[in-house]
């Protein structure tokens, strides 16, 4: 259903001058009002009469009318437009916070002067075209699309809001669409723009780096500009792109949050200003270093959408909305809701040192340990420059005969021939490939030496011994999808790890960034389309692309190359704020630890692995004590036992590990029939004792039998979740407890 100014007088409402569709009414007139409301959020603008720019009202929990800003002192250099809370942010009139939209005009001035139009209501929800975005039916969402228009340069701006009722969550995004004859130039676009109240505010992201992923980073919103982005060319390890905004009193399950995440992967900026006023502009989208883009006469440009989350419940409300909004409306893979396999990785184990014969072994053994899943990770490509390091044969993807002799189709024959232990169940094949780099020391590299992303005469520099092909050229994109096709029609492939190892340097333009990401969403969608029954985990050196973006395509991500339990609870946790544990690719591998030499249980390791969607071994059981691999069979049984609470059920934060020597979390299913608990001590002490774990999710009336690790117990809900639970640890760091509850 598509309602429009100009098909009111069909409806008797018009006589009334409201407008309504599920969840979205309009205040009808020349200056409208309009308003996206649930029983639990609301998010109001409306139009101003005088200049036809579009107030902010509301964003946050339900309200059923709007309360008019109170006077305000206007003197000094701030306009009319500085002292406004605006929607969508112009620059050049005034207004001298920072804008949402910044536009070069042929004639050089970036001044832009948006004003109301008209609008539509739309049951349901567009996509965004060669973008990945939210979507839903009728009975998900419904869409208020607003028309803008600059009468001085001709260029129409079209704001798209959906509003998500079972997610408390609102989506937005623009396009403009250059109607005049000049050419013009896109130099700021920040999806998600809003001028919120004075209030006492702080800022909490995700920062890190490689092996360091999703440190929770909070601050007060002072006065000024309070922000932060990416230059790499993806979303990066460093800042991930999300944040929160919430009062200074908000915890884990009280108090207020609004979270922000950007459904994409390329460099992005959020941007945080509290002006003279108190009030605080918050903005989020894409880089305007790695932007200026050309708008044609005639052209259109998407911006990436920007959902955010309102919760009444602390930071843990504000998590389990993005996580139920994306497992639901943004994730399409066949496999969100799946359990996953339990596989063995080849890296860390093997390296590049492998032939068939090597890997059959190996996969051998993974069965013997209740593996279903193996794959061959980096190395078995290449023929004129064999994959025998990482200096050689990116880019050329075709199997190396000198370690498959036979092809790789007999190869992963042979692996899906092996019976798992305990079973009748065939062990299942899995292959790495990182398609959007390439050695230079490759064929492809050779052939099409322009095909990589470079800067003129400027030096093409190597990260890890490659460069990075440029997506933004169809050749590049329709090679990639051929490549990649003919190995999936060679062998039996049921899970692909798509990596990718370095950042983007030496630019053609600043909008080479935006361009290699439409064609690499256009790769990616094409292939996970034709093969929706593969298994896509997607990597990037770790967490590097960890992002709403690519959660569209496939249902999980490798969290990072940090595989030590201890620094593992703080990235999961981490990164958990905005995505859900369902979507996290964890493993176990062998100690010491490579990334940091520590030496923590098999338990303790395993236990931290099994709160993400997709566990797994990275190590090889040949080097294990024959007490390690008795011990293994049972850790990965108990693992695909509560994985379908992992994958199904509503995640709890119930003591962070930055904050606690005692961390916790748990799973519980939306009808609280079954959860699990998982609980840590780091570090042995005498003093203090252990705070009570104080469970959530649960029925308060009914009863639960908890049971693991030795332990079994019968507790009320409200007991559990009221008074807690106290354990007796070990003398000893390190140590993990798993326990089941089932609803008597």
């Amino acid at each position: 259903m598509v309602a429009s100014r100009l098909a009111l007088c069909l409806f008797p409402a018009w006589a009334l001058g409201k407008t309504s569709a599920k969840w979205i009414t309009v205040e009808d007139g020349a200056a409208p009002s309009f308003s996206l409301s649930s029983s639990s959020i609301s998010y109001q603008f409306h139009v101003d009469p005088l200049t036809l720019d579009l107030i902010h009202d509301h964003w946050g929990g339900y309200a059923a009318e709007t309360v008019p800003q109170g006077a305000l002192n206007m003197n000094g250099w701030g306009g009319s437009y500085t002292y406004r809370l605006r929607e969508f942010p112009d620059s050049g009139r005034g207004d001298f916070r920072t804008p949402a939209i910044h536009i070069q005009h042929a004639s050089g001035d970036t001044v832009s002067a948006f004003s109301y139009k008209s609008y539509e209501v739309q049951s349901g929800k567009p996509g965004l075209p060669g973008l990945p975005a939210t979507y839903g039916d009728d009975e998900d969402v419904s869409t208020l699309i607003v028309h803008l228009y600059d009468e001085y340069s001709d260029i129409a701006a079209d704001l798209y809001y959906s509003i998500f009722p079972n997610h408390n969550a609102i989506a937005r995004s623009f396009s403009l669409t250059n109607k005049g004859n000049s050419s013009a130039t896109v130099l700021r676009a920040s999806s998600w723009s809003i001028d919120t109240p004075n209030e006492e505010l702080d800022l909490i992201d995700l920062q890190g780096d490689w092996a360091h992923e999703a440190n929770i980073n909070r601050r007060a919103v002072g006065y000024g500009e309070q922000g932060f982005r990416s230059t790499a060319g993806y979303s990066s390890h460093f800042h991930n792109p999300f944040f929160a905004l919430a009062p200074p009193t908000t915890t884990e399950s009280t108090g207020t949050a609004t979270g922000y995440a950007l459904v994409y992967t390329g460099s992005f900026a959020a941007n945080v200003e509290r002006w003279s006023t108190g009030w605080v502009r918050v903005l989020l989208g894409l880089n305007p270093l790695h932007l200026s883009w050309p708008l044609e006469a005639g052209d259109t440009f998407t911006s990436p959408e920007v959902v955010s989350v309102y919760s009444e419940n602390g930071f843990t409300g504000m998590s389990q909305s993005l996580h139920s909004l994306f497992k639901n409306q943004l994730s399409r893979s066949n496999h969100t809701w799946e359990t996953r396999p339990p596989l063995l990785n080849s890296w860390e184990g093997l390296g590049f040192d492998y032939n068939a014969t090597v890997l059959v072994e190996l996969a051998k053994s993974a069965a013997d340990l209740g593996c279903t899943l193996f794959v061959n990770d980096d190395g078995w490509f290449g023929t004129d420059y064999p994959r025998d390091n990482d200096t050689l044969g990116l880019g050329d993807w075709v199997a190396q005969p000198k370690k498959f002799p036979e092809g790789l189709g007999t190869y992963v024959d042979d692996v899906n021939a092996i019976t798992v232990a305990n079973s009748t169940a065939k062990m299942s094949f899995g292959l790495w490939f990182e398609p959007e780099m390439v050695n230079p020391e490759s064929d492809l590299y050779i052939e099409h030496p322009d095909w990589v992303l470079h800067s003129g005469s400027h030096n093409r520099t190597l990260v890890r011994n490659q460069l990075v092909l440029n997506l933004g050229l169809p050749e590049v994109q329709d090679y990639i999808i051929d490549t990649v096709e003919k190995v999936l029609d060679a062998a039996n492939i049921d899970y692909i790890k798509w990596d990718n190892n370095r950042g983007q340097h030496e630019l053609s333009s600043p909008a080479a960034n935006h361009a290699y990401m439409l064609g690499m969403y256009r790769v990616i969608d094409n292939l996970t389309t034709a093969h929706p029954e593969i298994l896509w985990e997607g990597c990037a050196s770790g967490g590097g692309r960890f992002d709403a973006g690519l959660l569209h395509y496939w249902p999980q991500s490798w969290t990072s190359d940090n595989t030590d339990g201890l620094a593992r609870l703080q990235i999961q946790f981490g990164t958990s704020y905005a995505y859900p544990p369902s979507a996290m690719g964890c493993h176990v591998s062998a100690v010491p630890n490579g990334q940091n030499g520590r030496t923590t249980p098999l338990a303790f390791r395993s236990a931290v692995a099994s709160m993400c969607g997709s566990y797994g071994l990275e190590l090889d059981p040949k080097d294990l004590t024959q007490e390690e691999l008795d011990v293994i069979p049972g850790l990965i049984a108990l693992q695909q036992e509560v994985n379908p609470l992992v994958i199904n059920g509503d995640f709890y934060r119930l003591a962070l590990p930055d904050q606690s020597n005692w961390p916790a979390a748990m799973f519980a299913l939306p009808d609280a029939s079954q959860a699990v608990l998982f609980m840590f001590q780091v570090r042995s002490e005498t003093k203090p004792v252990p705070s009570p774990v104080k469970l959530r999710g649960l029925d308060a009336g009914a009863k639960y039998k908890l049971t693991g690790d030795d332990y079994e117990a019968t507790y009320s809900g409200s007991t559990l979740m009221n008074t807690g639970l106290t354990l007796s640890w070990p003398n000893a760091d390190y140590q993990s407890v798993i326990l089941k509850l089932q609803r008597l």
